[in-house]
């Protein structure tokens, strides 16, 4: 049974920084591709970064968050993480991890997310 879960989010200033945790378990980690997505109040899903799964590397993020948000895996914990700096009230939402490359869809698996909330 493929089990992804969220942890990390909380209330932060304007500034600010967090550092969200994405536990998987139920599948090989290592090998497949992971991803970030939020939703913000009244919002539909957006994508923020995925992380390419196998031997190398490959990253990206949505030029909303690039130069303020890393997303990085430890996969001897098979452990997904999104470190956020510069915290702006824009990024509030609730924050998915998911076992895809990319924003999930229909079919693909992701976890019950994390809230962020971002103010003075």
């Amino acid at each position: 049974e493929v089990q992804l879960v969220e942890s990390g989010g909380g209330l932060v200033q304007p500034g600010g920084s967090l550092r969200l945790s994405c536990a998987a378990s139920g599948f090989t980690f290592s090998s497949n591709s992971m991803s970030w997505v939020r939703q913000a109040p009244g919002k539909g899903l957006e994508w923020v970064s995925s992380i390419s799964g196998g031997g190398g590397t490959t990253i990206y993020y949505a030029d909303s968050v690039k130069g303020r948000f890393t997303i990085s895996r430890d996969n001897a914990k098979n452990t997904l993480y999104l470190q956020m700096n510069s915290l702006k009230p824009e990024d509030t939402a609730v924050y998915y991890c998911a076992k895809k490359w990319g924003i999930p869809r229909s079919g693909d698996y992701w976890g019950q997310g994390t809230q962020v909330t971002v103010s003075s």
